[in-house]
């Protein structure tokens, strides 16, 4: 055995003292940090992997929207999105794709079902924006006019007032309120852009078919 001189050998005991008092301590310390670190990385690993999945589903999606039309297929891929990843940006784009494949399939309750999940999901505030702004057609097309304005008053993002100021219109004209449609129309047209002039027409053409004939 090794012989220690005097200070060795204090400074031996001191450590010896120090752990005793404190070696549970540290050992605490250790192995929470260590715990710590592998929860970290044990974490990155599954929202990776979470992220990826949630890509792969999209992209299915995307071919079946590619490939067939198919309502069916595509609101069955868009409901994995919806219900397995639904903080993922690719779950309330999804829903966005699946209410349009709605729409065209005449199924409005199924459309306005997803474009309210992206309302009630989302947190992207454009995204919001757009899908209000279809929910609000498809509440047209199904004359629930009061319910179509009141997403329409909502507030959106200034980049999008021309086009909900023309659906306001829209609204608004067909549920008899001409007056108030051609206001909105016409705040359509002072909202839009130079950059959407081809839109700003259609507008026009739509607030001339309001005129009375002594306009």
């Amino acid at each position: 055995m090794a012989a220690y001189n005097p200070e060795e050998q204090e400074k031996i005991e001191g450590l010896k003292a120090w752990w005793t008092a404190h070696g549970n301590t540290v050992i605490i310390i250790l192995t929470t940090l260590i715990a710590t670190i592998v929860g970290i990385q044990a974490w990155n690993y599954y929202t990776r992997q979470q992220a990826q999945q949630a890509a792969d589903l999209f992209t299915v999606l995307q071919q079946q929207v590619e490939k067939s039309g198919d309502p069916v297929k595509i609101n069955d891929a868009a409901y994995l999105l919806m219900e397995g990843f639904p903080s993922s940006g690719y779950a309330a784009r999804a829903a966005l794709i699946a209410a349009q494949a709605n729409v065209n399939a005449g199924d409005l309750a199924e459309a306005s079902g997803k474009l309210q999940w992206i309302l009630d999901h989302s947190k992207e505030p454009e995204l919001k924006d757009i899908a209000r702004l279809r929910l609000a057609r498809v509440l047209l097309d199904e004359q629930k006019y009061d319910e179509a304005l009141r997403h329409l008053n909502a507030a959106h993002g200034e980049s999008f007032a021309g086009l909900y100021a023309d659906m306001k219109g829209d609204v608004l004209a067909a549920s008899g309120s001409i007056e108030e449609a051609r206001a909105a129309y016409q705040q359509a047209i002072d909202k839009l852009s130079e950059g959407r002039s081809a839109y700003q027409n259609i507008v026009q053409m739509k607030l001339d078919g309001l005129r009375s004939p002594a306009e």
